[in-house]
């Protein structure tokens, strides 16, 4: 896999409004293209949801499921990203979720193929979904739940910036979209005012630039690797089963940091 800096932009083209452009690269010997997903890629949809299940369970960490039929309604909208090789390959995916009458917008379920990871892939997807996002609802703030500092890293460079719970959609239909996953249990206890992740928002009426946010994380990183370590051991220390050794006591906090 070639690192970052060595992705070679072959193409850009407009295919419509100012946000409507497909992206092409070439990585690690695989052309690829970057585009508002259409009725042919529902092919992809089971592809597309084994993996997020799959990337869930390996990372241990919670993740909302959906199912082909989900995603296809999304792809049926002109509401999702996808990105594929020009030997058909899948490759990434991401899609738009709206609430509260489109006053809420989440960019959610971003995946990448194994194959295809730390190369760039996921943050130019986000950039597709994100300028999507704001074609179809310019005046909606742009939110993103994330349990990874990588995420947060391409949040950022975005113009996203962390906020409180509070200030996320508070329609019920967002967070029954919690469900299913496997933290909901820790962000019920908490009065839906913290979870596992960081929240992220983008307001386009009040905001910083993406150069200001993405200073800020760069300057912060530590801290706030910090921080998703804490929460790992303070909001799941109540939850953990007790050592098989029938101590009954919860794994140390060192334990937790460094996965004894």
């Amino acid at each position: 896999m070639v690192p970052v800096s060595e992705i070679i932009p072959k193409k850009i083209f407009w295919t419509g409004g100012p946000f409507f452009v497909n992206l092409y690269f070439n990585v690690d010997n695989h052309n690829i293209v970057i585009r508002v997903a259409t009725t042919a890629d529902k092919v992809y949809s089971k592809t597309i949801t084994d993996e997020m299940a799959a990337s869930a369970a390996a990372r241990g960490t919670g993740i909302a499921t959906r199912t082909p039929d989900y995603i296809e309604q999304k792809i049926d909208e002109g509401k999702a990203v996808i990105a594929i090789t020009d030997q058909n390959e899948w490759v990434g995916f991401c899609y738009i979720e709206t609430w509260s009458h489109g006053e809420y917008v989440a960019n959610s379920g971003l995946i990448v193929a194994p194959a295809f990871r730390k190369s760039g892939v996921a943050k130019s997807i986000k950039q597709k979904i994100f300028n999507l996002s704001r074609e179809k609802y310019p005046e909606a703030k742009i939110f993103g739940l994330t349990t990874g500092l990588a995420v947060m890293k391409i949040n950022s460079d975005l113009g996203y910036e962390p906020v409180t719970y509070s200030e996320l959609s508070q329609d019920e239909a967002f967070w029954a979209g919690c469900k299913s996953c496997v933290n909901y249990e820790i962000l019920m206890s908490k009065d839906r005012k913290n979870c596992m992740c960081t929240a992220m928002l983008y307001d386009p009426k009040d905001h910083y630039e993406p150069e200001e946010t993405k200073k800020y994380f760069n300057e912060n990183v530590k801290g706030f690797e910090r921080l998703l370590r804490f929460k790992q051991w303070k909001l799941l220390r109540p939850f953990l089963k007790k050592d098989k050794s029938g101590a009954g006591k919860p794994k140390s906090f060192f334990a937790h940091l460094f996965h004894f």
